[in-house]
């Protein structure tokens, strides 16, 4: 009897002991997700700006097919093309996401409480490509009068596969690992295309009507600077930057080809 009670208390010692107190690793996590995180410093940081230029000859877009849904295509009242190159009358690319590849300061930074919004509109994806940061919130919405789906096909985020109706409250969700680029698709419109940037740092943007970006906040040090452009790939530059101190960077991409 003594030792069945001894054995009970032992093993009701070590459940308590286990289970009672977490691992040197959960703590390290919990820690993690609640401390404060870096923030951009604008008023000290540097600031990089540039353009996307385009060489070579210019690119034949195809143009996309709406007769397979009447919804969509009363919707358009011209030809619609692809938007897998964006080009400017300055020429520059548009869509082109530039970002801090390398050299950023380690640890977490905090994402902005400000959601981000990818629309299904005119049954394209609106905009084509997005910047947010890890843990930012995006939301999914449906402007349309017709069905929607929508397809994330991330490599180390998790993969998730939703429909849409028309008018619908927007879906929200979140990308928790840093990954460059994400593919969206809409499996009812095989057209519809998207790509978003997932970044753990606040030092990115995405090229416009002229062409041009603007990262802000850089703390001074080296990196390693990426463009992504959907067609034409990646090219990397690197630059130096100091307190307060702005610094110009080009990129060049360009090809040719009909896609």
């Amino acid at each position: 009897m003594r030792k069945t009670l001894l054995a009970c208390c032992v093993a009701g010692f070590l459940v308590i002991g286990g289970c009672g107190r977490p691992s040197e690793e959960s703590t390290k996590e919990s820690r993690a997700s609640t401390e404060p995180g870096q923030v951009a410093d604008e008023a000290n940081g540097g600031i990089i700006t540039g353009r996307v230029n385009f060489t070579g000859p210019k690119p034949i877009l195809r143009e996309i097919d709406f007769s397979a849904n009447p919804a969509c295509q009363k919707m358009h009242s011209g030809p619609v093309r692809s938007e897998e190159v964006v080009l400017n009358s300055n020429g520059t690319l548009a869509n082109a996401f530039v970002w801090l590849k390398a050299g950023v300061p380690a640890g977490r930074w905090t994402p902005p409480s400000k959601t981000a919004v990818v629309d299904q509109k005119g049954c394209m994806y609106k905009p084509h490509v997005l910047g947010v940061m890890v843990g930012q919130p995006v939301e999914f919405e449906n402007s349309d009068d017709t069905n929607h789906n929508i397809h994330p096909m991330p490599q180390k985020n998790q993969e998730w596969n939703e429909s849409e109706a028309p008018k619908e409250a927007g879906k929200v969700k979140t990308f928790d690992r840093e990954e460059v680029m994400i593919p969206v698709k809409c499996n009812i419109h095989p057209w519809m295309r998207a790509y978003i940037g997932v970044v753990r740092h606040p030092f990115f943007a995405v090229t416009g009507e002229d062409g041009t970006f603007v990262i802000k906040g850089v703390p001074p040090g080296d990196y390693t600077a990426e463009v992504w452009q959907e067609k034409y790939g990646t090219q990397d530059v690197q630059v130096t930057v100091t307190a307060k101190e702005k610094k110009a960077v080009d990129f060049t991409l360009g090809g040719s080809g009909t896609k």
